[in-house]
Formats: C-alpha cells, sequence, structure tokens
C-alpha cells in the first residue's frame, strides 16, 4: 500500500488527538482492533465490543461513560454496529464519530478495518 507523508503526519495528528481526549473511551469491534491503536501510540482506554456478548449487554455496560468515540470498521457489521449503538445510546451518553470520519479522510478510504490501521506503523516508529 502506498503510503504518502502526508497520510503520515496525518495519522500522527490523529493519534495525538485521540490521545489528548479525556473522560472518553475509545470503542472498537475487537482485540486486533485494539492492538493496532496501541502500536500506533495510542494510550487512552479501549473497550472491544466482542467482549459483551450483545449490543445489548454492550450498550448497558458503557452507558455509565461521559463520553464513547466509537471506531467500529467500515464495512456492513461496523455500520449496523454504529448504527444499533446511536438507537441504543443516543440519551444516555455522547457519541463521537468524528475520529471515524476522520481517519476516513485521512486514509481516503484505503483503512476499512481499524485493525489495517497497523499498516502505519513503520512509519511512526
Amino acid at each position: 500500500m502506498l503510503v504518502t507523508e502526508q497520510e503520515i503526519h496525518e495519522i500522527k495528528k490523529f493519534v495525538l488527538q485521540l490521545n489528548s481526549m479525556k473522560d472518553c473511551v475509545v470503542v472498537v469491534e475487537g482485540k486486533r482492533d485494539t492492538s493496532a491503536l496501541k502500536k500506533l501510540g495510542f494510550s487512552g482506554q479501549v473497550i472491544e465490543f466482542h467482549k459483551f456478548g450483545g449490543i445489548v449487554n454492550f450498550a448497558d455496560s458503557v452507558a455509565k461513560y461521559e463520553k464513547l468515540i466509537i471506531l467500529f470498521d467500515r464495512d456492513r457489521k461496523g455500520r449496523y454496529l454504529t448504527e444499533k449503538t446511536i438507537q441504543l445510546l443516543q440519551r444516555r451518553t455522547k457519541i463521537d464519530l468524528s475520529f471515524k470520519r476522520k481517519l476516513a479522510t485521512i486514509t481516503k478510504g484505503k483503512i476499512r478495518f481499524t485493525e489495517q490501521l497497523v499498516c502505519y506503523e513503520s512509519y511512526l516508529a
């Protein structure tokens, strides 16, 4: 995959912004997503959807957080999970989709799955 200097700069900025967020938690689908974020230098709290055994258990468990940053994948399952999460939590907590959109813009749609971010690891070292 061809990676531009601009992309590398934007990904670094993205991780810094994500790290600077306070009183919030990042939500991803699985452990490879968490691993990819950590390898890029993300140091905040990550919650993995798959550990909750369903959307209702997930929604009930994460409603206690002040703000959720959703980074579900940009495939059919990820869009479904994003939609359902918004439906179930919109009146219970703040949901931030700006980072998901920012990632799509930075990578110009090349990265559809959060776990693919690991391809930037060597550029950020």
